[in-house]
């Protein structure tokens, strides 16, 4: 039975604690945002918006997924980042279609509205990434969260930029092609997940071989 009289042990039982606190204000955050920007995303017309808000609501459930495994075997919170790596890697897939449909339908954005709602969701995105900082470092699962707010505050800076170019060009490609650099990260970061995680599942598997039944 594991004690937890040492500092050490005290200290990881802390950390996790804050972890945990962490998460839910992270969640939270992302949460709020996803509905900020679905509104606003269908309303402006804008694929990178859009974008955007579903990796808001992918990011919100991976967080819960974390929260839900925090504490358990290494095994299951590796399980748990390839669960995040796949949602990670649908979401590009989905925006890619998303992008073929506006360029098809010539889709002109507001860009008015892209760059305000831009702007409040690189503010919450990057309370989220300093949140999480101390984290970026942990195992496969812990580092699939802080690439995900990584890939959020680099997408969101995009974001602007694609207003700005709406702006000057008077067309939707500057959103378009900002919501396909989107697709490619998230595609990016969800490869590197599940190969972290793999790793961790193969290290567990030799920790603790599963028995073979006769």
């Amino acid at each position: 039975m594991p004690c937890c009289s040492n500092d050490t042990c005290s200290s990881n039982v802390a950390a996790a604690g804050r972890y945990r606190a962490v998460l839910w204000i992270v969640l939270a955050i992302n949460a709020v945002m996803f509905a900020v920007e679905i509104i606003a995303g269908l309303a402006a017309g804008s694929a990178a918006l859009q974008a955007d808000a579903l990796d808001f609501f992918a990011d919100a459930a991976n967080y819960g997924i974390s929260l839900f495994v925090l504490g358990m075997t290494l095994r299951w919170r590796s399980v748990a980042a390839l669960v995040k790596g796949a949602s990670m890697g649908l979401f590009g897939l989905w925006v890619i279609a998303s992008v073929i449909w506006h360029v098809l339908h010539g889709t002109v954005p507001a860009w008015g509205a892209m760059g305000a709602v831009g702007v409040v969701a690189l503010l919450a995105n990057g309370v989220c990434l300093a949140l999480l900082y101390a984290w970026r470092d942990g195992d496969a699962n812990m580092r699939s969260v802080w690439i995900c707010s990584r890939n959020d505050v680099i997408a969101n800076l995009a974001v602007l930029g694609a207003a700005l170019g709406v702006f000057g060009t008077g067309t939707g490609w500057p959103d378009i092609i900002v919501a396909a650099v989107m697709a490619i990260l998230a595609i990016q970061g969800a490869a590197t997940i599940i190969r972290h995680a793999l790793s961790e599942q193969r290290e567990a598997r030799e920790v603790n071989p599963v028995p073979i039944l006769r």
